[in-house]
């Protein structure tokens, strides 16, 4: 364990698991070692935390005071307008944690109404779905900010930060083919497809990767190719349908425990998790319609007097256009037992849902959708194999003692 930086910032420094303070290192396809000193205090960079994602955001998102760039960001606005202040993540974290009230503009919880039960699932999916969120989105902006258009070779950083944006929405527990057991946004996206029937590369499984996650590595490979070649204006429309989707599960996340507290008995503990996910996508809603921001809010908010599934069901459902999702990409509550939908949850109707619409066939729309982004890498690759031969470092070398 390394634990140095901002990650020792609650029970101390742990260097065992570091680098030696001296020592060599072997390189594959070097033949010689590399010499190396360093302070394992300073010179490990472990910075970031959690927290910081979001006490840093007025810097980083609102104003740019700290990194120059397009602020303040669109995505972010939206929470900064509906909370009232830039580091909502980290009040509503806090506050959990000691048992008191938020002091927002709008969407207000007191956390004095909930026993520890209550409280751990608004710290626990507060950090990841209303802090870590939040920053997945920053990271791309600010690709977005260093893109540099037509120019085939100078995107590095660029790319480096759009990369840093899938890694925190994927998380470092998923594995490298998003099977393992993770903790953040992706693996959520994954547990509500199985409520929602929304898994499978067409979006009608209840197991395995979701659709909500096929379709954002499509958008992230694309994204990452339009960078490459300094096509700034491709990487925007990425990084707007990224937001939009990364939405959905936040979305499913309030509606299943709207439905269980309602119709289920649910406990503190559900409560909870409908409050948490309510807080984490209302400024979305709200800033597409007000008055169903409201409705959500006084049904799922921390103490609500009741709960009323299908207002909260209408609600979401009444923004799906202006938000940019549809009722396919949302689903609807999946009862396994009866294999079908729960009662008064199943799928609403748009042109998503709506068998003749005279729309290309799931099928035949995600073959369409590989094939474009198999193009997109192939070309992006091979600009980029372009750029490595005329700098005199090719990509490619014959390797010794392989024929």
């Amino acid at each position: 364990t390394c634990k140095v930086g901002a990650m020792a910032a609650f029970d101390g420094e742990t260097t065992d698991g570091c680098f030696a303070p001296t020592g060599q290192l072997e390189i594959a396809g070097f033949t010689t070692f590399v010499s190396y000193t360093y302070d394992p205090l300073t010179g490990n960079k472990n910075g970031r935390s959690i927290s910081g994602f979001s006490i840093q955001a007025d810097a980083k998102m609102r104003t740019c005071n700290t990194s120059g760039g397009g602020c303040p960001y669109d995505d972010f606005m939206k929470f900064y307008n509906y909370y009232g202040v830039s580091d909502y993540g980290h009040q509503w974290v806090t506050a959990a944690f000691d048992g008191k009230s938020t002091s927002f503009t709008r969407g207000n919880a007191n956390f004095g109404l909930y026993g520890f039960d209550g409280r751990e699932q608004c710290i626990k999916k507060g950090t990841a779905y209303m802090n870590v969120w939040m920053y997945v989105i920053r990271e791309f902006e600010d690709a977005l900010d260093d893109c540099k258009r037509d120019c085939i070779k100078c995107n590095d950083d660029p790319v480096h930060a759009w990369d840093e944006g899938v890694a925190f929405y994927t998380g470092s527990l998923e594995g490298t083919d998003g099977s393992g057991s993770g903790k953040l946004i992706h693996a959520l996206a994954d547990k509500r497809c199985q409520n929602f029937k929304t898994c499978g590369s067409e979006g009608d499984l209840v197991e395995g990767i979701s659709k909500v996650n096929y379709d954002l590595f499509l958008e992230f490979v694309s994204g990452q190719e339009s960078l490459l070649v300094g096509n700034c204006d491709a990487a925007r429309v990425n990084q707007r349908r990224i937001s939009e989707l990364m939405a959905v599960p936040l979305i499913q996340g309030t509606l299943r425990y709207a439905y269980i507290v309602e119709n289920l008995d649910g406990d503190e503990k559900a409560k909870a998790e409908g409050a948490v996910f309510a807080a984490s996508v209302l400024p979305v809603i709200h800033a597409a319609n007000q008055e169903a921001a409201e409705t959500i809010y006084e049904n799922m908010r921390v103490g609500a007097s009741s709960t009323v599934f299908a207002d909260v069901k209408r609600a979401f459902e009444s923004t799906y256009r202006d938000i940019g999702v549809s009722c396919a990409d949302v689903g609807g509550l999946w009862n396994g037992g009866a294999a079908d939908y729960y009662e008064g949850a199943g799928l609403c109707k748009d042109s998503s849902t709506s068998s003749g619409s005279g729309g290309m066939g799931g099928a035949a729309l995600g073959i369409l959708i590989a094939a474009c982004a198999v193009a997109l890498i192939a070309v992006g690759g091979f600009l980029l194999l372009c750029c490595r031969e005329k700098a005199g470092k090719p990509m490619f070398s014959p390797a010794n003692g392989m024929s």
